[in-house]
C-alpha cells in the first residue's frame, strides 16, 4: 500500500513538473479573444489558461469565459477606457494596437511599450460581428446590417497579421487545436503555422469586406464596380479539373443562392467531377425557366443534347431521351418537378452521370439507390440568377450581365407572308428557349416541345444546320412542320434553302444581317414562317 501511494505521489509529481515546464516554455504570455461565433472557444481559452497564458477580453466574450469559470481580464481595465457608443469603441487604443504591432526584436519598440506601460499580446482570436449572416436573414433591416459592420475587429486581425512573427492570429475555430498541440509540445507556434494564419487572416477580413462593399452596392443604382471583389468560400476540392492533370476546386458565393446550382444537396452517388458541376448548371439553369409543364433537360459536354415538354414527368424523360438516345449516353438530367418511381425507373434503365430534381419520391429514392454511381442532388425551385456572367481571359475578368432576357411575345416580328399559328408560336417559344442554352452557332429543331435535333457550336451556322437536320433524321424523326430556332441571324439564304427542303415550317432567329432581305424572301419562296426577336443569344 505505502508503495503505491508512493508511485502515485511519484507520478503526479512528474505530471505537475510537465505542467510547470510547459507553463515556463510557453512563448505565449498573453491572448487576446473576442469571437462572435464562441464555437470551441471555451476549450481553447482552457487550453491557453493551463499553459499559463493571460487571457484578456470584450463585452460579451468577457462574459461567457467568466461564466465558464475561465480567468479573463477585461479589456477597459487595461486601456483604462470603457467601452462606449453601444459597443463601437472597445479595442481601438494604443494599448491594445502597440502591444499588438510592437516587434520584439526592435529594442526602440520594446522600450516605447516600457515607457508607456503597454504589455506585448502574443495571440489575437478573433472573428467577426455575423454581418453575413445578417444580410442573409430575409427579416434583417438596413440599419441592423451597417451595425452588425464590425471596426475594430478587422483592425486587431490586419494588426497581428502583419506583426505574425511576434503574435499568432486565428480567427477560425479549425485553427484552435493545431496551434494548441504546437504550444503543448513545443511552447510556440512554428513560423510556416504562424505564416499559414496570417494568410488565413488577411483572406478573412478581405472576404468580409467584400461583403460589405457587394451588400452597399445593392442600394445604389446598377454599375460596374471600379474594383470587383467576388466573396466566395471554399466548399470542397474537386478530384481533378476538365483534365486527370488539372487541380480544381468548388467555391460557392455569399448571400443567399437558393435556387442556384451551388445551393445543392447531394443525396447519393460519387464525388462530383469539375465537368459534372458544368454541365449540371446547364442543364438546372436551362429547366428552371419552364413552369407550366414538366421538362426534362439532358446535358452532355456543356450543351443540351435533348430538351423536352411533357404531360408529367416521366413524359418529359422519355421524349428528352428519345430525342438523341446517343449524346444523352452518361449525360446530366435535370427536371422541373418531383422525380417519381416510374420516372426513377426508366432513369435506371439508361447510364447517366447526375440527376437533378426539386424532390423526389421514397419509391424513386428506393430505385436510384439500386444505381449507386448515379449522383442524385436536390435543389430547390427559385427563380434567382447570378448577378454577374463571369469569364476568365489572360491577366484578367470579363464581366456582362446575364442574358435571361424573356421573350415578349408582343415584341415578335413576323417578316413573311405566312403567319404562326398559336401551336407553332409555342413551339417557336420553345425552340427559342433552348438555343439560348446552346454554344453558338446554336440550330434547335423542335416538334410538339421537344427538341429533335440540335447543332451546336460549329464554326458555321450552316453546318450547325447540317448536324440539326441529321440528327432528326438519324433517330427516324418526321421533319415536316417542324420549326426551328436559330441563336443569331442567318447570314445567307442557303439555310432557309435546306431546313425548307426538309419541310421545316416556321423558323426563330433575331435578325440584323445585311442579307436579311434575301433570307426573308426565300421564306416567302418556300412558304415557310419567320419571325424575329430583335434580340441574339450568343453563348460562348
Amino acid at each position: 500500500m505505502l508503495v503505491m501511494f508512493a508511485e502515485s505521489i511519484l507520478v503526479c509529481c512528474v505530471c505537475v513538473k510537465v505542467e510547470m515546464i510547459k507553463i515556463m516554455n510557453c512563448r505565449i504570455k498573453r491572448a487576446l479573444i473576442s469571437v462572435s461565433d464562441k464555437h470551441g472557444i471555451v476549450e481553447f481559452a482552457s487550453s491557453l489558461h493551463k499553459l499559463g497564458v493571460e487571457i484578456i477580453s470584450t463585452g460579451g466574450t468577457y462574459k461567457f469565459l467568466q461564466q465558464n469559470s475561465i480567468p479573463v481580464v477585461e479589456v477597459a481595465s487595461i486601456t483604462g477606457f470603457p467601452e462606449i457608443l453601444d459597443g463601437r469603441v472597445k479595442t481601438l487604443h494604443p494599448k491594445i494596437h502597440g502591444a499588438i504591432l510592437a516587434r520584439r526584436d526592435d529594442k526602440n519598440h520594446l522600450a516605447q511599450l516600457d515607457d508607456h506601460d503597454i504589455v506585448g499580446i502574443d495571440l489575437v482570436c478573433v472573428n467577426l460581428y455575423p454581418f453575413e449572416s445578417t444580410i442573409n436573414n430575409p427579416e434583417s433591416s438596413f440599419a441592423e446590417a451597417i451595425e452588425n459592420i464590425d471596426i475594430g475587429g478587422p483592425a486587431m486581425i490586419r494588426s497581428s497579421s502583419k506583426n505574425y512573427h511576434d503574435v499568432v492570429v486565428v480567427v477560425n475555430s479549425h485553427d484552435y487545436q493545431n496551434v494548441i498541440d504546437q504550444l503543448n509540445a513545443s511552447g510556440d507556434v512554428a513560423i510556416d503555422l504562424r505564416l499559414y494564419l496570417a494568410r488565413k487572416a488577411f483572406a478573412h477580413t478581405a472576404y468580409y469586406d467584400s461583403l460589405i462593399s457587394n451588400y452597399l452596392a445593392k442600394k445604389l443604382p446598377f454599375e460596374f464596380p471600379e474594383q470587383l471583389t467576388i466573396p466566395a468560400q471554399l466548399v470542397q476540392t474537386l478530384r481533378y479539373g476538365e483534365n486527370s492533370h488539372q487541380i480544381a476546386a468548388f467555391y460557392k458565393d455569399s448571400g443567399n443562392i437558393d435556387g442556384l446550382l451551388a445551393s445543392f444537396k447531394q443525396i447519393q452517388g460519387k464525388e462530383l467531377s469539375y465537368n459534372n458541376l458544368t454541365d449540371a448548371d446547364t442543364a438546372w439553369e436551362c429547366v428552371k425557366q419552364y413552369t407550366s409543364s414538366a421538362a426534362c433537360v439532358i446535358v452532355k459536354h456543356a450543351n443540351p443534347c435533348s430538351v423536352a415538354l411533357g404531360k408529367n414527368v416521366k413524359d418529359s424523360y422519355l421524349k428528352a431521351f428519345s430525342g438523341d438516345p446517343v449524346s444523352s449516353f452518361g449525360g446530366i438530367i435535370a427536371f422541373n418537378a418531383a422525380v417519381d418511381k416510374d420516372t426513377a425507373e426508366a432513369l435506371t434503365e439508361q447510364f447517366c452521370e447526375v440527376v437533378i430534381a426539386p424532390s423526389y419520391t421514397e419509391d424513386a429514392l428506393a430505385v436510384l439507390y439500386k444505381k449507386p454511381n448515379v449522383r442524385v442532388l436536390i435543389l430547390h425551385l427559385a427563380k434567382q440568377y447570378n448577378a454577374f456572367d463571369v469569364k476568365r481571359i489572360g491577366g484578367g475578368l470579363l464581366i456582362q450581365t446575364l442574358e435571361n432576357k424573356a421573350l415578349d411575345q408582343d415584341e415578335l416580328k413576323v417578316v413573311t407572308k405566312e403567319q404562326p399559328t398559336l401551336s407553332m408560336l409555342s413551339d417557336l417559344e420553345f425552340a427559342w428557349s433552348v438555343a439560348r442554352f446552346v454554344k453558338s452557332n446554336a440550330i434547335v429543331l423542335v416538334k410538339n416541345h421537344q427538341t429533335i435535333g440540335i447543332g451546336a457550336g460549329q464554326m458555321s451556322r450552316i453546318d450547325s444546320t447540317k448536324i440539326a437536320m441529321n440528327k432528326a433524321q438519324q433517330f427516324g424523326f418526321e421533319v415536316k412542320d417542324s420549326v426551328v430556332a436559330s441563336d443569331a441571324f442567318f447570314p445567307f439564304r442557303d439555310n432557309v434553302d435546306l431546313l425548307a427542303s426538309n419541310g421545316v415550317a416556321a423558323v426563330i432567329q433575331p435578325g440584323g444581317s445585311i442579307k436579311d432581305n434575301d433570307v426573308f424572301s426565300a421564306s416567302d419562296e418556300h412558304g415557310m414562317v419567320m419571325v424575329l426577336t430583335g434580340y441574339r443569344a450568343f453563348r460562348h
